[in-house]
């Protein structure tokens, strides 16, 4: 006799950082599995159909567009979502700090998937001009902004990052001199 029972799948997920396992029906989107299995609602649904950006996410280093992948896809992968872009409690990303100095989120419902997608463009172009950000978030779209807070947010924070890796390098030919 068969059931119309769905089939459980257990999925295995590092998030943020953290080791994740849990049984979950296989349709289960990967954005739900965040949201409602294990409680990062930063991870926002917009349309569902992988077109507005809202739901981007980190899949290996990659951004990926978490309403349109199941989660049993993401079995055994490495999940960066927003609440793992902060390098600590007290302390934002400096892309996330450039949002909230520069104005850069009104709703905020865009901001989680705008973040990841401009951290992902820093991280491929440290010197991105202001073309390069409008190309590198043309799929995540803003009905608030106007996008000129953004674009100018996430110019300032590939900025302060270049200053950071130059104070690091700075620091580090210090230390070898006194060695």
């Amino acid at each position: 006799m068969t059931s119309n029972e769905p089939t459980l799948r257990t999925v295995h997920l590092n998030v943020n950082g953290v080791d994740v396992e849990r049984t979950v029906e296989p349709r289960m989107s990967l954005a739900d599995f965040l949201r409602h299995e294990i409680g990062l609602t930063g991870t926002h649904l917009g349309c569902e159909h992988g077109v507005c950006g809202a739901c981007t996410v980190m899949l290996d280093g990659a951004p990926a567009r978490s309403c349109i992948l199941y989660a049993v896809q993401a079995d055994g992968h490495r999940i960066t979502t927003v609440e793992g872009l902060a390098t600590s409690e007290d302390e934002l990303h400096p892309v996330q700090q450039a949002f909230w100095e520069h104005g850069a989120l009104q709703c905020g419902f865009c901001t989680s998937g705008m973040l990841i997608s401009a951290v992902d463009l820093l991280k491929r172009n440290p010197d991105p001009t202001e073309q390069d950000v409008r190309e590198a978030l043309s799929g995540n779209l803003c009905r608030c902004t106007g996008y000129q807070p953004i674009v100018a947010a996430v110019l300032d924070a590939a900025k302060r990052l270049q200053a950071g890796k130059a104070a690091q390098t700075t620091r580090h030919e210090d230390l070898e001199r006194t060695v």
